[in-house]
């Protein structure tokens, strides 16, 4: 029996299924609001996923397109013995830190290559499954959601480690207060009869409980004491083409990543700053190529345009750096 009715394939279009897609993406906003006509989902703290069933292979991709396979293979068995084939569904891989995920955590997975090398206390992951865009040879990009979400929730079987992503109707506000409360990350708003949008969109929308922010690694401190490889990293962001000072992060890093990270930016120092601005650090700093992304929490931006009590929370792959911008609400 077909997961698609006649009324879901009269919007969709049929065609060659595609090795990959571009992922659809939110935008950030300080304008909360509750409407009948969205729908409300927890903000996920993890890594961002598409995954590509043909009926002969699965494949993992991160939004940038690199195979996740070799990360997470137990996701992937999991996705080989589905009855169904044929698809492309978007998700949210997560580990969880007690009730909330971490993207922390999930550091620890990310940054190993197959069960082999898993240590026993390896966090466990799962894959949160929100939406698709490909099912039974039709594209579904203009298919409403509340008809993907439909087509979804027939589309495989959620057992542990999949799980489908729960949402709400309305009362978006109190949502959002309830997730702050619980210490996740926020949510997320979405058009419930909004088309996948392979593109940044408005139909999305973050209401988020903390700041986090991608940022470019531009430069190191050394380290003082007994503490190993560097003392904070330097970083930045893009402004049009101009590579912008955020400010120090001297948190955030157990004794490993401050030496794995300190042997990554070794092969990538220069002498020169890769920042435009003059009210830089110039002592005991070493400057770096800005190829590395990481992750970082804090409490604000200052007038200045630095960080406020600046957090690392994990290196990022799934960005360059030349799209990394400085993230504001938009209303």
């Amino acid at each position: 029996m077909s997961l698609l009715p006649d009324k879901i394939k009269a919007r969709a279009t049929k065609k060659e299924q595609p090795q990959f897609t571009q992922p659809m993406l939110a935008t950030l906003t300080d304008d909360y609001f509750s409407d009948p006509d969205w729908i409300y989902e927890r903000k996920l703290d993890g890594e961002r996923c598409l995954v590509v069933s043909t009926g002969k292979t699965v494949t993992l991709y991160s939004r940038n397109k690199k195979k996740l396979n070799s990360t997470y293979p137990e996701l992937v068995d999991a996705f080989q013995v589905q009855d169904t084939t044929g698809y492309i569904v978007d998700g949210e891989i997560v580990a969880f830190e007690g009730n909330v995920t971490s993207f922390s955590k999930l550091q620890q997975r990310m940054q190993k290559k197959g069960k082999k090398n898993e240590p026993p206390d390896s966090p466990t992951v799962y894959f949160y499954v929100f939406d698709v865009c490909f099912a039974e040879g039709h594209d579904l990009s203009h298919v409403p959601l509340k008809d993907r979400k439909s087509v979804l929730k027939k589309l495989l079987d959620y057992s542990d480690p999949l799980r489908l992503t729960s949402y709400r109707r309305e009362e978006g506000e109190k949502y959002h207060r309830e997730a702050c409360q619980k210490g996740w990350e926020g949510v997320i708003a979405k058009r419930f009869d909004g088309p996948y949008r392979h593109s940044r969109s408005k139909d999305w929308l973050k209401f988020k409980c903390v700041n986090q922010q991608e940022l470019v690694i531009v430069g190191f401190t050394d380290p003082h004491g007994e503490r190993p490889g560097f003392g904070a990293l330097l970083v930045g962001y893009y402004e049009n083409d101009d590579l912008r000072y955020a400010g120090k992060v001297g948190t955030g890093y157990d004794h490993a990543t401050l030496r794995s990270l300190r042997d990554r930016m070794d092969k990538l120092q220069r002498k020169s700053p890769p920042v435009v601005d003059d009210d830089i650090p110039s002592r005991n700093v070493h400057w770096i190529k800005p190829e590395l992304v990481g992750q970082f929490g804090f409490t604000e931006w200052t007038d200045d345009g630095r960080l406020r009590h600046p957090r690392f929370l994990g290196l990022r792959r799934d960005k360059p750096a030349t799209k990394v911008t400085r993230e504001t609400a938009r209303s």
